[in-house]
C-alpha cells in the first residue's frame, strides 16, 4: 500500500508540473527581446538601469564621420569638421579649429532622438560662406540632414543652431 501511495504523490506532482509549465510557458514563448515602453519604465523604476537617450530606450553603435576643406584658396583649408554617436544616440560634433570643443547635434532645430549613424560633407568657400551638411538616421531609419553655413567663425555650441539655419529636415521616403 506504501508504494501505490508513493507512486500516486509523485504522479500527482509530476502532473503538476507539466500543468503549471502548460500555463506558464505560452506567456513566456511570447515575450520578446524588446521591453515594451511600460515594461522598460518598470524595469528603470526598480532598477535605475538607464535605457538610453532620455530613457526611451534608444540602444546605439558608435559611429564616426568627418569632412576635411581642402581648397588650399579657401579660409577654412585643412579644417577637419567631425561628428560622432554614443551608445544613447545622442550626436555630437566637432569644428577642427577649437579640437577640444564637442557640442551636441540636438542644439540643431530638428534634431532627431536616437542618432544611429552620422555623415559629413563640405563645400568649400564658393560659394562663400561654404556648406557643412550634417545628415543623420535615426532609430526608424528616417534620414534627416541640416545645411549649415561655415565661415571663419568656429562652429560651437553658442552658434551652431544660427549657422544651420531650418535646421534638420526629413528626407521624405528613406527606403529603410
Amino acid at each position: 500500500m506504501k508504494k501505490l501511495t508513493w507512486a500516486a504523490r509523485s504522479l500527482a506532482a509530476v502532473s503538476g508540473a507539466l500543468l503549471a509549465g502548460g500555463v506558464l510557458a505560452p506567456s513566456a514563448m511570447a515575450s520578446t527581446d524588446t521591453p515594451s515602453d511600460g515594461m522598460a519604465a518598470s524595469i528603470m523604476a526598480v532598477s535605475g538601469y538607464d535605457w538610453g537617450y532620455g530613457g526611451r530606450g534608444c540602444n546605439s553603435e558608435h559611429d564616426v564621420a568627418s569632412a576635411t576643406v581642402d581648397d588650399s584658396e579657401s579660409e577654412l583649408f585643412g579644417t577637419v569638421f567631425t561628428a560622432t554617436t554614443d551608445r544613447r544616440g545622442e550626436g555630437f560634433l566637432n569644428d577642427s579649429r577649437d579640437p577640444a570643443d564637442w557640442f551636441s547635434l540636438s542644439l540643431i532645430p530638428g534634431a532627431p532622438d536616437c542618432v544611429q549613424d552620422v555623415a559629413l560633407s563640405v563645400t568649400e568657400a564658393d560659394p562663400d560662406p561654404g556648406t557643412l551638411y550634417i545628415t543623420v538616421v535615426d532609430h526608424k531609419g528616417v534620414v534627416y540632414q541640416a545645411e549649415c553655413s561655415v565661415s571663419g567663425t568656429i562652429l560651437d555650441a553658442t552658434n551652431i543652431a544660427a549657422a544651420c539655419g531650418a535646421g534638420f529636415i526629413e528626407n521624405v521616403g528613406t527606403p529603410v
